[in-house]
C-alpha cells in the first residue's frame, strides 16, 4: 500500500507541476502513469520539438521542459508508479481515496488529482493479422529497458521522433538494426535525421524506404518479418520488431469512476477549484473541460495551482492560510534543501 497526501494520475506537465504547487503547501504527492517514463505526450510523441508558448521561454524543447519540471519538483520527493494504469477509484471516507492499478498496486491518498492529458495512451498497431500473438514475445510498442536489446537483431518501424531517437540509441548496442518507413521523408528533428543518415552511410544500420512490414512469423517467439518494398517482398530475421507509430488517447477505465463527462473529457467547476462532481477529486490539464477551456500547458499549470490551494483548505479547514510568494518565502524541500533570495544587507552610509 502506497500512502500519500495527493495522488496524481498522469505524469505530464500539469501533473508534474501539481507536485511543485503541493510541495509549497507541505503536501506530499505520488504519481501514477501508464507510460514507462514521465512527461506524457511531451516525452512520448515529440520530445525534440520546440514549444513556443511557455511563459519565460521563447522556445523550449518538449523533452527539455519535462527535465526542467522534474528538476523543479525533485526536492519535494514525489513517488512514481510508472508503466501502470489506474483502473479503480474508491472513496473510502470524506478525505480518503484508494486507487488500484492494472498490476494490483494499491494507493491511498487524501485527495486525487487527475492530470491524464488526453487520457491513457494506447499504441497505434500496424495492420498485421497475427501481431497480437507476438506481443511481449518479440513485438514491443514501448522500449522500457534498452539493455534488453543488447546483442540482438532489432527492426524498428516508423518515421517520427521516437523511431529516429531509438534507432540512434539502439544502433550502439544491438547486433543489427533495421529502420523501416513507408515514406522516404521523415517527420522528426533535423539533427536526428542527420544522425540516422550518418549511421546508414557508416553501415551501422539498415534503412529500408519506402516500405512496410506486412507479416511476422515465429514459433515460441518472433523470428522473422516480411517487408514489402515497391511490390517486392523480402524476409528479415529478427529478435525484436518495434513499431513506433504514435499513440491513441483514450479515457480508458476513468469512464467507470462515476465522473461527469462531456465529449471525452471530465467536467470540472472552473469557477472555484477545478473539482469534479466527486468531492476531493480534481482534474487539471487537457483531460478536463469547462466553458472557454483552452488545452494549453500554461492553462494546466494555472489549474494545478488553484486545485492545490483548494486541497489544502479541504484538508485543513480550521487552519488559516496566507499565500506566500517564493520570492519572499523561498522554497523548502522535503529533502532538507532550502532555496531563497539573499538577505538584504543592512548598512549605514556615513
Amino acid at each position: 500500500m502506497i500512502e500519500t497526501d495527493i495522488l496524481i494520475i498522469g505524469a505530464g506537465p500539469a501533473g508534474l507541476f501539481t507536485v511543485f504547487e503541493a510541495g509549497l503547501l507541505k503536501m506530499r504527492c505520488h504519481i501514477i502513469d501508464a507510460l514507462p517514463q514521465m512527461g506524457g505526450q511531451l516525452s512520448e510523441l515529440y520530445p525534440k520539438k520546440p514549444i513556443f508558448d511557455i511563459p519565460g521561454f521563447p522556445s523550449v524543447l518538449a523533452g527539455e521542459l519535462v527535465d526542467n519540471l522534474y528538476e523543479q519538483i525533485k526536492q519535494f520527493e514525489p513517488g512514481f508508479t510508472l508503466n501502470e494504469t489506474a483502473v479503480h477509484l474508491l472513496k473510502l471516507e470524506e478525505n480518503l481515496f484508494e486507487v488500484i492499478t492494472d498490476k494490483g498496486t494499491k494507493h491511498r491518498a487524501k485527495a486525487v488529482v487527475i492530470a491524464g492529458g488526453l487520457g491513457s495512451f494506447e499504441p497505434k498497431k500496424p495492420p498485421i493479422e497475427n501481431i497480437s500473438l507476438y506481443e511481449d514475445r518479440g513485438v514491443n510498442y514501448f522500449i522500457k529497458r534498452p539493455e534488453d536489446y543488447a546483442g540482438k537483431h532489432v527492426v524498428i518501424a516508423g518515421g517520427g521522433d521516437s523511431a529516429l531517437d531509438w534507432t540512434i540509441h539502439l544502433a550502439e548496442i544491438a547486433s543489427s538494426l533495421t529502420l523501416i518507413h513507408r515514406r522516404n521523408e521523415f517527420r522528426g528533428a533535423l539533427d536526428s535525421v542527420e544522425k540516422v543518415k550518418k549511421l546508414k552511410h557508416e553501415g551501422k544500420i539498415n534503412l529500408i524506404t519506402p516500405a512496410e512490414v506486412i507479416g511476422i512469423k515465429g514459433e515460441a517467439s518472433l523470428q522473422e518479418i516480411m517487408v514489402e518494398k515497391e511490390g517486392v517482398i523480402q524476409t528479415i530475421e529478427t529478435d525484436y520488431f518495434i513499431p513506433l507509430f504514435g499513440l491513441v488517447p483514450k479515457l480508458g477505465p476513468l469512464v467507470e469512476w462515476g465522473l461527469e463527462l462531456e465529449k471525452n473529457a471530465i467536467k470540472v467547476d472552473n469557477s472555484t477549484d477545478f473539482q469534479t462532481n466527486i468531492g476531493g477529486v480534481y482534474a487539471v490539464g487537457d483531460i478536463n473541460t469547462y466553458p472557454f477551456k483552452m488545452k494549453l500547458i500554461l492553462c494546466g499549470f494555472h489549474e494545478a495551482a488553484i486545485a492545490c490551494q483548494s486541497i489544502y483548505q479541504r484538508l485543513n479547514p480550521n487552519k488559516k492560510f496566507v499565500l506566500k510568494y517564493t520570492t519572499v518565502s523561498g522554497i523548502e524541500g522535503f529533502d532538507g534543501t532550502k532555496r531563497q533570495a539573499e538577505k538584504q544587507v543592512v548598512a549605514t552610509i556615513d
